[in-house]
């Protein structure tokens, strides 16, 4: 299987091509949500912003804080963003790429053939001395024409979810202190589903928010 991930050197080589891809901006932190004002500061050329609140989840409500966006939903926050099906589609982040994964996720799952995340996000392109472009958010040039059909990825409810904790493994990947309980500054309960196990998704990248290597 081709990795999900592109390093800055790759992307530069990418734009440079005739079959060149969309590049979505979706920077977003847990204390602040999405982030414009982040783009609008710096963001890579030809970036296109995309609000992981408003069009990479549905409304919050008895799903979940941030649920999966209906087709209709993602399908044209997409086309907005000038997202096709015959193009690659590249996500980026500030770096340890939970947001960038996301949409990533939800790309694959609602049948997107080519996703990549620029392991790294901004910090990796710009340490390798390429370019940034500064100014608000925009749509794109020419809206997309991404047809968005779920199902391309696998999806657990909470019932099933609780049934792997206990017959498999099912991984919490928040913070260790959320998963203890010890602190929860956005959701409701404290704590973690009985029998999962704790994996940080810092833990799976290093210092410069890069993924380690397999080994």
């Amino acid at each position: 299987m081709d990795s999900p991930l592109c390093s800055a050197d790759r992307l530069y080589a990418l734009k440079g091509a005739a079959r060149s891809s969309s590049l979505l901006d979706v920077r977003w932190d847990l204390a602040a949500g999405s982030r414009p004002d982040r783009f609008t500061a710096g963001h890579l050329p030809g970036a296109l912003f995309v609000d992981l609140s408003a069009e990479l989840a549905g409304p919050a409500g008895p799903g979940g804080r941030h649920p999966l966006p209906s087709p209709a939903r993602f399908q044209a926050a997409m086309r907005a963003a000038g997202v096709s099906s015959r193009r690659p589609v590249v996500v980026y982040d500030d770096g340890p790429a939970t947001a960038a994964a996301r949409a990533w996720w939800l790309l694959r799952y609602f049948g997107h053939p080519q996703v990549l995340v620029l392991d790294g996000g901004l910090e990796a392109w710009s340490a390798n001395g390429y370019p940034v472009e500064v100014g608000a958010p925009a749509g794109a040039s020419e809206p997309g024409d991404f047809i968005a059909r779920p199902g391309g990825m696998p999806v657990l409810g909470a019932q099933e979810a609780a049934a792997l904790a206990v017959d498999g493994v099912l991984l919490d990947a928040r913070a260790a202190e959320r998963f203890r309980g010890e602190a929860e500054p956005v959701d409701p309960v404290a704590g973690h589903v009985p029998a999962a196990r704790n994996r940080p998704t810092t833990e799976t990248v290093d210092a410069t928010g890069r993924f380690w290597p397999p080994d």
